[in-house]
C-alpha cells in the first residue's frame, strides 16, 4: 500500500517521494476531473496542487477545498481507497445537460498544459525561450496551453444559460458534441447549465475563440532565486535580478519577445504568440 510521511500540496512539507505518491494517485483520476495528467516530478507545484483541490470538490464533496493531503487525512484515506465520484443517476434523455452529462462526457474534451501541444512556429518559440530559462536556474510551471474547443463552448453556454444570457433553446450546436440545454422548461435548463458551471469551477465566462483554444497561447509562471543570466535569441546575455518573476520583469518580456513569447501584463501568467 502507498504511504506518505508528510503532508502534501498548499502549505505541506512536500517531501519529493511523498509528492511523488500523491501525483501518482491523482493522475487516477485526472480524466474524470477533467484536468491533464501530472508530471510525476516531486514537484508539489500549481498544476499539483489544482490537482488536489479537485479532486477534494468533485470527488469528497468539499466546498472549499485547500489543496493538502495530511497523512491519515480524509483527502488521503479516499485517493488510498482510490475512491472515485459516483455520477447522479443519468436521466431518462442521457443527452440532456446537468450534472450527470458532465460526469459521464466532460472527461472527452481536455485541456492541455504540455509545450508540444502548442501549434508551429509557437511551440518551438516557447521551448527555445524555456530551454533558456531552465538552462539559467529559472523555475517554469505550465498552467495551461491547447484549450479544447469543445470544452470551452460547453463552459461558455452553460455560463450564459445560468445566468440568463441566453435562451437553452438558441444555444448553436456544434458538430459531434451530443448535449441537449433545452430541459423544456427554463428553471430546469438553468438549473442543469448551473451544475455544470459549478462543476467546471468558473468564475468568468469562457471565451469561444481565443489563443488559446488555436495553440497559440500559454499561461506559465517563472520565477528565479537571486540574479540569473539568460541569452535572448540574439545570443546576448541579461542579468535578471528583481523583480524575480515573469509576471513584472519587463527585461524578461523582452527576452521572450524576441523568441516570438510575448507577454500580457494584463494577464499575470499569460503569454502568446502576439501578446494578446
Amino acid at each position: 500500500m502507498e504511504t506518505i510521511t508528510g503532508s502534501v500540496g498548499k502549505g505541506g512539507q512536500n517531501l519529493l517521494d511523498d509528492v511523488m505518491v500523491v501525483q501518482k494517485l491523482l493522475n487516477q483520476h485526472v480524466a474524470t476531473l477533467g484536468l491533464p495528467t501530472l508530471v510525476v516530478d516531486g514537484d508539489a507545484g500549481d498544476n499539483t496542487v489544482k490537482t488536489i483541490r479537485a479532486y477534494q470538490k468533485i470527488v469528497l464533496g468539499i466546498a472549499a477545498p485547500d489543496g493538502r493531503i495530511d497523512v491519515g487525512g480524509g483527502t488521503w484515506k479516499a485517493l488510498i481507497a482510490e475512491q472515485a465520484p459516483t455520477p447522479p443517476a443519468p436521466p431518462a434523455n442521457a443527452s440532456l445537460s446537468g450534472a450527470a452529462w458532465w460526469h459521464a462526457n466532460q472527461a472527452k474534451y481536455p485541456n492541455s498544459n504540455k509545450i508540444i501541444d502548442l501549434v508551429p512556429p509557437f511551440r518551438r518559440n516557447v521551448e527555445r525561450f524555456t530551454d533558456v530559462l531552465a538552462a539559467a536556474g529559472a523555475r517554469i510551471s505550465v498552467a495551461s496551453t491547447l484549450r479544447h474547443k469543445t470544452r470551452a463552448h460547453l463552459m461558455h453556454y452553460c455560463w450564459k444559460i445560468a445566468n440568463g444570457l441566453i435562451a437553452s433553446a438558441n444555444v448553436p450546436q456544434l458538430q459531434g458534441l451530443d448535449i441537449t440545454w433545452d430541459h423544456g422548461n427554463l428553471t430546469k435548463s438553468k438549473k442543469a447549465a448551473k451544475e455544470m458551471k459549478d462543476l467546471f469551477g468558473m468564475a468568468h465566462i469562457a471565451a469561444l475563440n481565443s489563443n488559446h483554444i488555436e495553440g497559440r497561447a500559454i499561461d506559465m509562471t517563472i520565477g528565479w532565486t537571486g540574479t540569473i543570466n539568460v541569452i535572448d535569441a540574439a545570443g546576448l546575455t541579461h542579468a535578471l535580478g528583481a523583480p524575480r518573476t515573469g509576471e513584472t520583469n519587463t527585461v524578461l518580456h523582452k527576452i521572450g519577445a524576441s523568441y516570438g513569447v510575448k507577454k500580457l501584463v494584463s494577464d499575470k501568467p499569460h503569454w502568446s504568440d502576439k501578446g494578446d
